[in-house]
């Protein structure tokens, strides 16, 4: 794996960068507070003394199968004590770590496979009906180099190792290299396939470290994390914060508002961050408010400032806007000391040593006020994609990152979004390729053309709509059937539109592009 060198010297010199690895940063937390907890899961309680001897156990382990510094491991694994010790224990090897989210269809999985590179991959038993080891035994005939497929809380078939029998094996001295490649995940944007995005051990720090002052979290805090800990806000605030802070996390390995408002009781959790569907599920089954938590910060998707609004009254918290991506996971918030009110209306500003500009086209800055790309940069800025191929279109020739995102500036410096250049749907904080469901529904034998776009949705923050001109003589397909067209085709549940719209045209640019943007403001306001 190779990356491109557009990381500034300055973030050495500035101490953004230092020698730390995630390993070495845990070390120094566990020494400090040993007894203190770390991860709670159902029964599970882990303090940072036990995650770090069960992590280098595991290191010892996957070194015995031929594990070592730079290679990719790959993981499709939920909410579970043994995602975060996986992720610690590559750390220590020097490793790279590979995740995958667990509602990844075979077709994606097979892709990041592929591509990455992993030696070995990581998953659980049958999950919401997906009976994981077998889609991982039809997949690995196809990846050469996966020569390991390890199943976790499940048993294993001859062809697999399981967890609880992996070889013990010493470990051996923990990887050094802090600006070493530490993550490999990918995410859809406006290309078809995912694109794998590369973080080094002192770029995921600097962002963990940088979110201290900018939410007001010391080793106090407590997270609930629904997100998956394959997805970057998982990551972040499950596994670098308390790696980095001494925070600790609640993990819920899946959604349920009533059980997350009983888990915020009963565990005294103290903040949130994810995306709009689990801040409007917490307001609307509240009753006399949750004391415990104090902040929710909320990102991933478009996000409605009345949701803001009504779910900070009700929930007796400070509710407020985030930006950022698996790209650069925290480009802008509010800091606690600012006023509230920023934090609704706006994207707040950028935290830390990070630097945004708002260009036109030829690259050109705006004017305050006026909208244009946010590029940024900065010391939690990925450092490439894995097709290093995309990197020239990805950030410019002094290293900026191109985000793809439209947005204004004002005269003091705050942020809002205005929408995006690049073609692609956030629901519930995940990314959707719009191009690669149109590649998809297009095969459908009544579909003529398609355009995916994204309509706004008070939960989901952005549904999928697929807009159709239908063949002559064909019926029309219902969302539910070109929902099972796309199923069959290998896109997983979670891209599926949720809406069908039949048009006689398209309409276009004088180029023949076609025009998104009317579309979403014809359908937009029709349910």
């Amino acid at each position: 794996m190779t990356h491109p060198a557009v990381a500034a010297p300055q973030y050495r010199t500035g101490g953004w960068w230092g020698p730390e690895t995630l390993w070495t940063a845990l070390s120094a937390t566990a020494a400090e507070s040993p007894d203190a907890t770390m991860i709670v899961e159902g029964e599970h309680r882990l303090t940072f003394a036990e995650v770090l001897a069960r992590a280098e156990r595991l290191s010892g382990s996957l070194h015995a199968l031929g594990v070592g510094r730079g290679d990719p491991v790959a993981f499709q694994l939920p909410n579970w004590w043994e995602t975060i010790t996986l992720y610690v224990a590559l750390a220590r090897l020097g490793a790279v770590a590979n995740p995958i989210l667990p509602i990844a269809g075979e077709r994606e999985l097979r892709f990041i496979l592929r591509d990455g590179g992993a030696r070995v991959l990581f998953v659980p038993g049958t999950i919401r009906n997906t009976d994981h080891p077998e889609v991982a035994r039809r997949v690995r005939r196809d990846v050469d180099t996966l020569a390991y497929v390890i199943t976790v809380r499940t048993d294993a078939t001859d062809d697999m190792l399981a967890w609880d029998a992996l070889p013990h094996a010493p470990a051996p001295p923990p990887a050094t290299d802090a600006e070493a490649i530490a993550l490999l995940m990918y995410t859809s944007g406006t290309t078809a396939t995912p694109k794998g995005v590369l973080h080094s051990h002192a770029t995921l720090l600097a962002e963990a470290r940088s979110l201290g002052p900018a939410h007001g979290l010391t080793a106090a805090d407590r997270t609930l994390m629904p997100s998956p800990l394959t997805h970057v806000s998982g990551l972040v605030h499950a596994v670098l914060v308390p790696v980095a802070l001494g925070t600790s996390v609640v993990l819920m390995p899946r959604w349920d508002p009533d059980d997350a408002h009983a888990l915020i009781a009963h565990e005294r959790v103290t903040y949130m961050v994810g995306a709009p569907t689990f801040l409007h599920d917490l307001a609307e089954r509240v009753g006399d408010g949750t004391s415990s938590l104090r902040l929710f910060s909320c990102g991933g998707a478009d996000v409605d400032p009345a949701l803001v609004r009504r779910a900070a009254a009700r929930l007796g918290c400070v509710a407020k806007r985030v930006y950022g991506s698996t790209e650069f996971p925290t480009v802008s918030t509010t800091l606690p000391e600012e006023p509230v009110a920023r934090g609704v209306d706006s994207e707040g500003r950028p935290i830390g040593p990070v630097e945004i500009l708002l260009v036109d086209e030829q690259d050109h800055p705006v004017a305050t006020g006026s909208e244009g790309e946010i590029l940024a940069r900065g010391p939690e800025c990925f450092l490439g994609y894995h097709d290093a191929t995309l990197n020239a279109e990805a950030f410019t020739s002094d290293g900026w990152f191109r985000t793809g995102d439209l947005g204004t500036l004002d005269a003091d410096g705050w942020l809002r979004i205005t929408g995006r250049r690049k073609d692609v749907i956030i629901r519930k904080g995940e990314n959707i390729s719009a191009r690669e469901v149109e590649e998809l529904v297009a095969t459908h034998p009544a579909v003529a053309e398609v355009a995916v776009i994204g309509l706004p949705d008070p939960a989901a923050g952005e549904i999928a709509c697929a807009v159709l001109r239908v063949r002559a003589g064909s019926d029309v397909p219902t969302v539910e059937s070109l929902g099972e067209h796309l199923l069959a085709a290998g896109l997983s549940k979670r891209r599926l539109p949720e809406r069908v719209e039949v048009v006689e045209t398209l309409p276009r640019t004088d180029s023949g592009k076609v025009l998104k943007r009317a579309l979403r403001d014809r359908f937009a306001l029709r349910r």
